[in-house]
């Protein structure tokens, strides 16, 4: 779950890291009302859970009310790489001295988090680490050691801090790190991390990803915030412990599986055939037939998923479960809609059984067959 800039800088805050905080609006009217609240210069920055806004126009300056209201009329509503401006953070305009870039990820390598810095700031980090891969250092953190001072102190180094900023350093180093313990994160992100006039370091902006399986645990975050509307499949997933996920508007294919890992490959492949995926479904672990029969009646409640491809590797997930489920979902729901299933490991062969008589329901025996399967249907071939 990536979460928009607002309430990263809100987890910075509360965690001890020195961040811009800001006032946040949803309407020009909620502005009026938060007026007195705003110091000059201004930066009104659109609230999007993706990147280039600036380039969009969804960042802007002003230096009085008149002008950051027409700021924000000319970015509430804004459609930025198909994500509408809904919210917008108001923040004070900061003299900068200098720009870095820190991040604490999860890396998939190592199996540890690691830490990422660069003595160049505000720009992306992939582009910077493809052009000027010299520019980029990285730290692995062993887990049970937390972020000890020595990782502030090689990356000081690298920068060429002084002692003092050395220090500040190694407090943001060290509250960036418990935030991404304690909240469960894949990413915590400062881009750019600067140093003011004074020598001081703050972080302008931010990106927070939580692992969406942690969500649930973090009352904070999983609530919705005020004036927010949860789409109604969404909130029914979440009530029998299901993620749903909407992905593509313009999709009609649908995926189910035990994993977000699988998930995203199913998506891939799915897309490099041209063809759209409108939602996904992570079951979790343990699904019984009971949980799967609403599982596949709530990701085809939307009538404009007409292909659903559902993908489980069983273990705890046993496959006769899944089988059982997706005959009920079809026997009780009246489920019509072509279902390709792929399913490897407990009770494989009982799950096989139960979906033979099933004409709607097609078997494969692999991800990368399953997504032909699909493909055949989809281009209305005979199976």
């Amino acid at each position: 779950m990536d979460l928009m800039e607002y309430r990263a800088q809100g987890l910075f805050a509360k965690f001890g890291v020195p961040c811009n905080a800001g006032v946040v609006v949803d309407s020009l009217e909620e502005l009026e009302a938060k007026q007195d609240e705003l110091r000059y210069p201004l930066v009104i920055k659109a609230q999007v859970k993706i990147g280039g806004r600036g380039k969009a126009g969804g960042i802007k300056f002003a230096d009085n009310f008149e002008e950051a209201k027409a700021a924000a009329e000319a970015i509430l509503g804004m459609n930025i790489k198909g994500h509408i401006v809904k919210k917008l953070m108001l923040v004070e305009k900061k003299e900068i001295a200098r720009e870095f870039y820190l991040s604490v990820m999860l890396d998939r390598g190592t199996k540890c988090p690691v830490f990422i810095f660069s003595p160049e700031g505000g720009m992306d980090i992939e582009t910077l680490a493809k052009e000027q891969p010299e520019k980029i250092f990285k730290t692995v953190v062993t887990p049970g050691f937390g972020a000890k001072d020595y990782i502030a102190n090689y990356f000081a180094a690298k920068a060429g801090l002084d002692k003092a900023q050395t220090k500040e350093l190694a407090v943001v180093i060290k509250n960036l790190y418990k935030l991404f313990c304690d909240y469960h994160c894949l990413l915590c992100e400062i881009n750019p991390l600067v140093l003011d006039p004074n020598g001081h370091i703050m972080a302008l902006d931010g990106k927070v990803s939580i692992d969406d399986s942690a969500v649930v645990k973090l009352p904070d975050i999983a609530a919705p915030e005020a004036g927010e509307n949860i789409e109604p499949l969404v909130k029914e997933a979440a009530d029998f412990n299901f993620l749903y996920i909407p992905c593509d508007p313009e999709g009609d294919v649908a995926v189910v599986s035990n994993g977000s890992g699988m998930i995203m490959s199913c998506i891939d492949h799915i897309a490099k055939h041209g063809y759209k995926v409108r939602a996904s479904l992570d079951l979790g672990g343990g699904a019984t037939a009971d949980r799967i029969k609403e599982a596949v009646r709530i990701i085809l409640a939307d009538p404009k998923i007409d292909t659903l491809f559902i993908n489980i590797f069983g273990g705890i997930t046993r496959c006769s479960e899944v089988a059982l489920g997706i005959k009920g979902a079809i026997e009780e729901y009246g489920i019509t809609s072509p279902i390709i299933v792929r399913f490897e490991g407990t009770n494989k062969e009982i799950a096989l059984e139960t979906i033979k008589p099933l004409t709607t329901v097609i078997y494969a025996d692999g991800l990368i067959s399953g997504v032909e399967e699909l493909c055949k249907l989809k281009e209305g071939g005979n199976h």
